[in-house]
């Protein structure tokens, strides 16, 4: 079973963000971020959800059921551009299949 504590630890280091800033984006205290880190405490699921959104993972990422959840966040484009932003993905996938 993977760790929430150690994954959410990894992913706001990797964002840069202390406890307290993560706390804020969440509308909780540094303290529930902290035992959510130290997995004293489980987050609810609209908090899991807001953390999904915060680091632009997937919900199933953070409780270890996939192990790839880095999203791509497109609010805000249109159907041309997202369908451009697949096509260039897709091609970056053939091109390290080869």
């Amino acid at each position: 079973m993977v760790d929430f504590g150690a994954v959410l630890r990894c992913l706001r280091q990797d964002a840069g963000l202390t406890q307290q800033q993560l706390a804020q984006r969440l509308g909780v205290t540094k303290s529930v971020v902290s035992y959510y880190e130290l997995s004293e405490r489980s987050p609810s699921p609209e908090i899991l959800v807001k953390l999904a959104g915060v680091f632009h993972v997937t919900t199933d990422y953070l409780l270890g059921i996939e192990h790839s959840g880095k999203t791509v966040d497109v609010s805000g484009l249109d159907s041309e551009d997202i369908q451009a932003v697949l096509h260039v993905v897709a091609a970056l996938r053939r091109k390290h299949k080869n």
